[in-house]
């Protein structure tokens, strides 16, 4: 494995003597190969693959094109910074809603609702938590049809009038 060679002193002349060579130290790498290769082989079978969760989105093919819904099938839920959700239907004014609510709503909402699409407006200043946990809620309580858009101006307005 290692070895060492060591050099003999030897004597010149009036009886001192001469400091020996130094040692020469040799290592034998083989070992060490096979641990790490082993190690590795391991902890290759020992660890457990996982595949990413993803979801399934389907996009429009162009930007420009415009979906007609009805007004009576669109249902908007707003989320504020704060994580407060506002929901209504067509042109109704809209109202707060418990998060620990909100799944058994949209369920309840889409056994009345055959054809009821959800369009999600999440402000910006939110946490991105916020619109996974909602998009999850979704999903849990059966609504198919959602979309995303971004929380404008005239929203901020219409949660601050329902509030205050």
């Amino acid at each position: 494995m290692a070895g060492g060679d060591v050099a003999e002193s030897k004597s010149h002349g009036k009886g001192k003597k001469k400091k020996g060579r130094r040692l020469g130290v040799r290592i034998d790498m083989t070992p060490l190969v096979d641990v790490a290769f082993l190690l590795l082989t391991f902890f290759m079978y020992t660890t457990s693959m996982s595949r990413p969760q993803t979801m399934e989105i389907n996009l429009p093919p162009d930007k420009n094109v415009k979906v007609e819904i009805a007004e009576s099938n669109l249902m908007v839920l707003r989320v504020n910074d704060k994580g407060v959700i506002y929901w209504n239907i067509a042109l109704d004014a809209p109202k707060i809603i418990e998060a620990k609510d909100l799944r058994a709503f949209l369920v309840d909402k889409q056994a009345s609702i055959p054809k009821l699409t959800v369009l999600l407006k999440i402000d910006r200043l939110g946490k991105y938590k916020m619109m996974v946990d909602l998009i999850d809620e979704l999903n849990n309580a059966g609504v198919q049809r959602f979309s995303l858009a971004p929380l404008g101006d005239p929203d901020k307005a219409l949660m601050a009038k329902v509030q205050g």
